[in-house]
């Protein structure tokens, strides 16, 4: 008879940028035997490390990760190209008797994954067309607050000037008729591969705290050559402020920055307004992603800015883990 095999859980964490999660994930990954898939929208660009706050060469080697370094930063990659591949590598993971962590906090990736990918309608290019004229008229803050009167729910999500979703969304509703949030309810691969209970979320009570933990790390990216990172992919060529890469934040406000200097180094006033943009910038994501968590009521909440924080997603976990022994059906 074949040895017992224990059934091992797939297991997620989430939470707005710069809430522990990386430091939370390795710590389980010194515990139990876990291979980590990342869902950060950001990290699968190679030659963008600085300003992903991309995992360091020892973070890599403390257990296996996937989805980083994957695609070129001329190249976009779809929620669907994610949830194809996540659920590629969950199995893979499994097979190898290894425990699937995803982590990060792109929660249209964790959505899909979670509740389905949706059948939306086809891009139209005269509809496009004219949504882009509009914009080049009235500016991407303008068609924002259209579709906040259209859309309430998806324009709460998207910044003022998230271009690509914006124009995406105000497509799908005149080629639809219907808000692209009312579409977006689960389709296709609707079976959720997160075990129950195993949707864990870091959400610190204190918004003054996450601030801080925000303007700490912009900080540290300056510090350590976030803007000539920049200026590396800028030299390239073929890059553009319109790419999805180029409009992360953080590279979207560095972009500018160095648009506005020309060929001279940022002065002291000029990396001061990049801060200050950048920060900002940085803290309305996060609000963006506390907008989105508010809505998956599945996920187990634990306050980032406790103090125990780290211990509770340890014994969290440890409550998902199979007992010695058990065996799968």
């Amino acid at each position: 008879m074949a040895a017992a095999v224990p059934v091992l859980p797939c297991i997620a964490l989430t939470g707005p940028t710069a809430c522990g999660k990386s430091a939370a994930a390795l710590a389980i990954a010194r515990r139990w035997p876990v291979e980590i898939i990342s869902v950060d929208s950001a990290l699968v660009y190679r030659g963008m490390d600085i300003g992903t706050a991309k995992p360091t060469p020892e973070e890599l080697a403390a257990a296996p990760h996937h989805l980083i370094d994957i695609t070129d930063p001329l190249q976009a990659y779809s929620t669907a190209e994610f949830v194809r591949d996540a659920r590629r590598l969950i199995g893979e993971i499994r097979a190898r008797q290894r425990t699937p962590l995803l982590v990060g906090g792109t929660l249209l990736y964790f959505k899909a994954l979670m509740q389905g990918l949706d059948e939306m309608p086809r891009a139209d290019a005269a509809v496009r067309a004219r949504i882009e004229a509009a914009a080049r008229m009235h500016g991407w803050p303008a068609l924002h607050a259209e579709l906040a009167r259209i859309d309430p729910v998806t324009a709460a999500r998207l910044a003022p000037a998230d271009a690509q979703r914006i124009q995406r969304a105000l497509e799908v509703f005149e080629v639809s008729g219907q808000p692209i949030s009312a579409l977006q309810t689960g389709g296709q691969h609707a079976d959720n591969p997160v075990s129950p209970g195993a949707f864990l979320s870091l959400e610190p009570a204190s918004r003054a705290w996450l601030h801080a933990r925000i303007a700490q790390r912009f900080d540290a990216m300056l510090a350590t050559g976030f803007v000539d990172e920049v200026r590396r992919l800028r030299t390239r060529g073929d890059l553009h402020p319109d790419l999805p890469s180029m409009r992360c934040v953080g590279y979207r406000q560095a972009w500018e920055a160095l648009d506005a200097a020309g060929d001279a180094p940022l002065t002291a006033a000029q990396t001061a307004a990049l801060r200050d943009r950048g920060i900002f910038a940085t803290r309305q994501l996060a609000k963006r992603q506390i907008t989105w968590l508010r809505a998956m009521h599945d996920r187990v909440v634990i306050p980032g800015d406790a103090p125990d924080a780290l211990a509770a997603v340890l014994a969290q976990v440890q409550t998902l883990m199979p007992p010695a022994g058990q065996a799968t059906a």
